[in-house]
């Protein structure tokens, strides 16, 4: 999950796509009662800058499983996700950080999974919850 910038700038690959798999730790599950089901599929593609600076437009791809959050009955859901993030060498708040070398894609690819996740999972879109008599 890493992108060596230092090897691509000598191969003059200023731009370029990646994908891959990713296995997500189970500490990244924000919905009750649910997990994310199989692997994370991730791509996206990169620029680098003069100034070193990269800009990386990065998609995540997974289904959520687990108990509708309205009915407890079985639920899954696909989320693919959209986000773009700048690595930066110098440390700062607002941007992820790389020495210049390699670049780590998982602090962003975290990052993403976090912020797709909905803040609950329906069994459809108009459940009405527990059917009480």
């Amino acid at each position: 999950m890493e992108l060596e910038i230092k090897k691509l700038n000598a191969l003059r690959k200023y731009t370029g796509e990646f994908s891959f798999e990713y296995a997500p730790a189970e500490d990244l599950n924000l919905v009750p009662l649910c997990k994310i089901r199989g692997t994370v599929k991730v791509s996206g593609e990169y620029e680098i800058f003069e100034d070193d600076s990269v800009e990386i437009r990065l998609t995540v791809d997974y289904y959520l499983k687990g108990q509708c959050s309205y009915c407890l009955n079985d639920a899954e859901k696909q989320i693919k996700f959209t986000t773009e993030v700048l690595y930066l060498t110098e440390k700062d708040n607002d941007n992820y950080y790389y020495d210049g070398n390699k670049l780590d894609l998982k602090p962003a690819v975290n990052d993403a999974i976090l912020i797709s996740q909905p803040n609950v999972l329906l069994c459809k879109e108009d459940c009405k919850g527990i059917d009480v008599i």
